[in-house]
């Protein structure tokens, strides 16, 4: 849900990302490549209901499965919540992590469309697996024994037929999400049409208006059916989803423009760190004639920061360099382009680590479910919101809040200063920060108000009894999560756009997934060390699957107070990056006059 709602964002940023894409396919394609491939009978909006269709039904799938998926790992697989949330939060960590390999597999060796395809078909084979434990019975421990007998755990055939379907849905997601929007784009990248940035700006919208709405579906009618349904159903639908979002992307193979694979960026970035090992001993030139740089380049000298990188683009000998300025073995000798690439990306990676905390926030999927579950969830006597619906509250905060920030919220502000106002992207980060602390804070309380009304009805010993509470009071903590997503995952998507050149785009994109991928991995590493360290003999843990014996506002409070030291972290970060590229380009356009101050980063 993270990666694809913070995707929503403004007009301007989807400008942003399309002409950064423009750049990136021009750079793919030699330029002899591109009007071979780019002919009238392929390609076109006859493609677009196909590529959307696919990621949307994959997204309504997979984000189905995971709402309710503590229920069926403490239920069905005799799990404590400890385990059954650090399974998920691997199951994310490779969701997350896997679509980098993908980007990387499609860019150098097999193209977008076969890494699509393929993804697909993973995807639904996980799907399947996946139904199947709900359909055998022996695929799962079998039911507890009420003559008191000890409850039996999966075995280990069990458990990895189980997370088996997990893998294959990652690697499936691995293979559609990063590929499907640019490989779209590809359908529409004619230059030779002065209609095409109009079409793609359509189909940029219609793609991400269809994330959100998938997602939506996937948080309340499918959670609907595992609910009301039972698993079999609420397993089966995902997998017959799963198999027409793979079906509607062949049926129209012929249709596409299929791209082949070129060179890959993160090849270039690797060969700047071998040569410059490999040439650790080696001088620096006296001249600046000595340092090998592309044809009309705009560098002729690199900087003088990470100066040890330099040493990658140093001029040996001339036999080094063809007659046409080309590198004979570029794994020994690089350009300085490769060089000032591998430094931009280093500069940023501090500040790239200040996301990881908020991310270890939102992944935090079974506490509130299991706040939800136990408290009284009717909006009126006969309807009732499913406790896995609850997450879409962050949802619909996110979305609205960015068209009141873009369509209210600034131009009102713009027009009481007499300047365009906008924040820059590093405030929007630090202040998505501070918000997912307040939401860990408000997350806190609200458990300890609600475990209080558990105890005074005697519900001390019944995980499963339901609180005189509103349900709705869990509602405040997820608009305070959808504000702090919308402030710092784009703030984070548009730094890294506008902070890494532009043949760096594939990599700006994958940042935020990576950042995600480890914050699931450390959030892991966390919930297993409070677990640890808060139970033994007396004491229940803090963390404990009875939701009313243990002390989950404690781990809430925790995560606050992580996220207080991180936003402390993130001030020095910001202070030692200094200004960003978008306020430096502005001071060189409007001069060293008068800087509108809401244009300002602050260091």
């Amino acid at each position: 849900m993270e990666k694809e709602m913070m995707e929503l964002s403004s007009d301007h940023h989807m400008t942003k990302m399309e002409e950064d894409h423009h750049h990136q396919l021009s750079s793919s394609l030699s330029p002899m490549a591109v009007p071979r491939i780019m002919t009238r009978s392929k390609g076109g909006l006859i493609t677009m209901p196909f590529i959307i269709a696919n990621e949307s039904l994959e997204k309504v799938a997979s984000y189905g499965l995971l709402p309710n998926m503590t229920f069926y790992l403490m239920k069905d697989y005799r799990m404590g919540v400890t385990a059954a949330q650090n399974l998920l939060f691997y199951w994310s960590s490779a969701t997350n992590f896997l679509p980098l390999v993908g980007a990387f597999i499609a860019d150098s060796y097999l193209g977008r469309f076969l890494v699509i395809g393929f993804g697909s078909i993973f995807s639904f084979l996980g799907a399947v697996l996946l139904w199947l434990t709900a359909m055998i019975p022996k695929a799962r421990p079998p039911p507890c024994n009420l003559s008191g007998q000890a409850c039996k755990s999966a075995t280990p055939a069990q458990y990895t037929l189980l997370v088996s379907s997990f893998m294959l849905m990652s690697i499936g997601a691995g293979g559609v999400r990063p590929c499907s929007l640019a490989f779209g784009a590809n359908q529409f990248d004619k230059p030779d049409n002065p209609n095409n940035k109009r079409v793609l700006e359509t189909f940029f919208n219609w793609y991400y208006a269809s994330a959100m709405i998938s997602v939506l579906i996937a948080m309340t009618g499918i959670v609907y059916l595992q609910d009301h349904m039972g698993w079999k159903v609420g397993f089966g639908v995902p997998a017959i989803i799963m198999f027409f979002s793979g079906l509607l992307f062949f049926l129209a193979s012929p249709l596409y423009i299929k791209q082949k694979a070129s060179k890959n960026l993160f090849s270039r970035l690797l060969q700047v760190i071998v040569v410059a090992y490999k040439n650790r001993k080696v001088a620096y030139p006296s001249e600046n004639s000595g340092y090998h740089h592309n044809k009309g380049s705009e560098f002729s000298v690199p900087t003088n920061k990470l100066r040890f990188l330099n040493k990658a683009c140093i001029i040996k000998c001339p036999e080094d360099v063809k007659q046409d300025g080309v590198a004979v073995d570029p794994w020994n000798l690089c350009t300085i382009e490769q060089v000032e690439d591998l430094k931009s990306l280093i500069r940023v990676m501090p500040l790239w680590s200040t996301g990881i905390m908020i991310s270890i926030n939102l992944s935090q999927s079974s506490f509130p479910l299991l706040q939800a579950n136990s408290m009284n969830r009717h909006i009126t006597k006969s309807i009732e919101i499913p406790a896995g619906s609850f997450g879409m509250f962050t949802i619909i905060a996110l979305t609205i809040w960015l068209v009141l920030y873009d369509r209210a919220i600034l131009p009102l502000a713009s027009k009481i200063r007499g300047n365009p106002v906008r924040l820059g992207t590093k405030e929007r980060m630090g202040i998505g920060i501070f918000f997912s602390c307040m939401a860990m804070l408000i997350s806190g309380i609200i458990e300890h108000i609600r475990r209080g009304k558990a105890i005074e009805q005697g519900l001390l010993n019944n995980p499963e009894g339901v609180v005189a509470m509103s349900a709705m009071w869990l509602v405040p903590q997820h608009c305070l999560n959808g504000i702090a997503e919308a402030f710092n995952a784009i703030g984070q998507t548009e730094f890294y756009y506008s902070e890494l050149p532009k043949s760096m785009s594939s990599i700006a994109a994958a940042m935020f997934g990576l950042g995600m991928a480890v914050a699931n991995l450390l959030a892991s590493v966390i919930l297993s060390n409070v677990d640890n360290l808060t139970k033994g003999e007396g004491k229940e843990s803090w963390v404990s699957s009875n939701i009313n014996r243990g002390r989950y506002e404690n781990y809430y409070w925790l995560l606050a107070i992580m996220t207080g030291f991180n936003l402390l972290y993130f001030m020095v970060c910001s202070w030692a990056y200094g200004p960003c590229a978008e306020n430096m380009s502005k001071k060189m356009v409007e001069g060293d006059g008068d800087l509108p101050q809401e244009n300002v980063s602050r260091p």
